[in-house]
């Protein structure tokens, strides 16, 4: 099965400004962001609560727990959030009703949760309008893993970070290109 494309910076800023475009520009840019500053898949997206993310004081957590059924595995995870994806959501949440932790996050065309195939076809949506062909939902994931690679991070972290329970799952993730090979050479 064919992998996933990474995005570069430009593309991403591509695709967020397209986002702003679009009927919801603001849930739809926090959806992007969360998937490229968090790591989470489609289905863990589509599953995140106002509770998830935003304490009882409607401050945005530093970190939060994806329940079993939320992710992928059975599994529940901790989930650590950035200052910049930190400040999107402050944003977004500013703009959302706060006041039931149990709504969604992201709420759908229909006001409920979006299903994982709801989630995945709003990704493909996006990223084909900005003529990126190769991209998926699990773009941003990927992205995440892979820069947090280049930038030296472990696998052994980044298996944690992504909700692995093998590394050489999280190795396959990691998307490797001529620029990396040529600067890896220079490390000598």
């Amino acid at each position: 099965m064919r992998q996933a494309q990474t995005l570069n910076d430009a593309q991403l800023r591509r695709v967020i400004q397209y986002c702003r475009s679009r009927r919801h520009p603001v849930r739809d840019e926090t959806i992007i962001l969360t998937s490229f500053y968090a790591g989470l898949r489609a289905k863990e997206i589509a599953a995140l609560t106002v509770g998830n993310v935003f304490d009882e004081a409607g401050n945005v957590r530093e970190q939060f727990i994806l329940s079993a059924a939320q992710s992928k595995g059975g599994h529940t995870r901790t989930v650590y959030l950035n200052q910049r994806l930190r400040k999107a959501l402050g944003d977004y949440g500013a703009i959302k009703y706060l006041g039931d932790p149990s709504r969604p996050l992201f709420e759908s065309q229909k006001g409920g949760h979006f299903s994982a195939n709801t989630m995945c076809q709003l990704f493909l949506d996006i990223y084909k309008a900005v003529g990126l062909k190769d991209a998926s939902s699990h773009s941003g994931r990927r992205t995440y893993i892979t820069r947090l690679a280049n930038k030296g991070v472990g696998v052994r972290l980044l298996a944690e970070l992504a909700g692995h329970g093998h590394i050489s799952t999280t190795q396959r993730y990691i998307d490797v290109n001529s620029e990396q090979l040529s600067e890896a050479v220079e490390l000598l």
